[in-house]
């Protein structure tokens, strides 16, 4: 979860853990889905100063021109230059109904757990059912599932969402659906639109 607080005499220090990739101080990061960027200024662990940070790393990094208060929890950083996350719009999901006790229509709109951010979202249709071993098409635009189906959704978040397509970035591929204080759902992306700019 990127949090960020206001150090006296650095500046603004969002704290996360990297999950992919590598951060280097000069390197110029972008914030999603806001699209603010920014110059890493240095990189922290365990009050030492790190020339780099790798996947599993939990630093701090003090940023450039930036306030506490552009930042919030569940934004994503990511090199600038490298495919950086972005704003995305309505994608498909492969999901997999676990826990609910009724059926689930399209259009419902629980909330979301993906990665750090927790926010809800639109399941907008049903594509198609299918067997959760063989992959095989059951059904194409199911007017409802039930526990135990895996489906593929279109789903839309309600408010600016980053996202990544599962097999390109496993960790900011997957979530969680949450209805009824329960995980009834968990999912990858499959698809990614990124909101032009």
């Amino acid at each position: 979860a990127i949090t960020a607080g206001k150090i006296g005499g650095i500046g603004t220090v969002p704290v996360d853990r990297v999950e992919t990739g590598v951060m280097k101080p000069g390197m110029t990061v972008v914030f999603a889905p806001c699209g603010l960027s920014t110059e890493v200024k240095s990189i922290e662990m365990h009050h030492t100063q790190l020339p780099e940070a790798v996947p599993g790393d939990n630093v701090g990094f003090n940023v450039k021109n930036l306030s506490v208060k552009d930042i919030r929890r569940g934004y994503v950083a990511s090199d600038s230059k490298n495919d950086p996350a972005q704003e995305a719009e309505a994608f498909p999901g492969s999901v997999i109904i676990l826990n609910h006790p009724g059926q689930i229509g399209a259009g419902n709109t629980p909330g979301w757990d993906g990665h750090t951010a927790h926010m809800a979202g639109a399941l907008l249709e049903w594509l198609r059912r299918m067997d959760g071993r063989t992959g095989k098409e059951l059904e194409a635009s199911p007017k409802f599932v039930k526990s135990g189906d895996a489906v593929i959704a279109k789903m839309e978040p309600t408010k600016p969402m980053w996202g990544e397509k599962f097999s390109e970035n496993a960790p900011l591929g997957r979530f969680a659906v949450r209805d009824m204080r329960q995980t009834v759902a968990v999912g990858v992306i499959k698809e990614v639109a990124k909101v032009a700019d």
